[in-house]
């Protein structure tokens, strides 16, 4: 009896690397109505933000981000939350974003090291990429 598991349904991509001297763990997954991006350098979720595109006649576009659980006083992780928003929406997706962050520490520079990690692993929809499933 063949005991392996099979994959996961939904495409996703997982990787560790070094944010300022942090092993920092991330999971970049692509459902058909969200981004579920999961960040950490504690083992664990940490703080859990909502950040979506709001729908509206205004030729600019208006970005909502707001925490479902954790830290409401770290304007910090609301700001990464927001840059990856709106470098989803400037690829063309309307689909919003859960992120959770569980970090060590909320510095600009670690922030600025974990905006850049995900973008550079294709949080962006590329036809024909991991991440880059059909969907709105």
């Amino acid at each position: 009896m063949d005991r392996s598991t099979p994959p996961f349904p939904v495409p996703h991509k997982k990787l560790a690397l070094d944010v300022k001297g942090n092993k920092t763990d991330l999971v970049i997954c692509s459902y058909d109505d969200h981004f579920l991006v999961m960040v950490t350098q504690i083992g664990s979720m940490g703080t859990i933000l909502h950040a979506r595109k709001e729908e509206g006649v205004s030729i600019n576009p208006t970005f909502s981000v707001s925490v479902i659980f954790g830290k409401r006083d770290e304007p910090m992780l609301v700001a990464c939350a927001r840059q990856l928003i709106e470098h989803i929406s400037s690829c063309g997706s309307s689909r919003p974003l859960v992120l959770s962050l569980g970090l060590k520490d909320h510095s600009l520079e670690t922030l600025k090291g974990i905006v850049s990690m995900v973008i550079d692993n294709r949080l962006c929809p590329v036809k024909g990429d991991l991440m880059g499933s059909s969907g709105p």
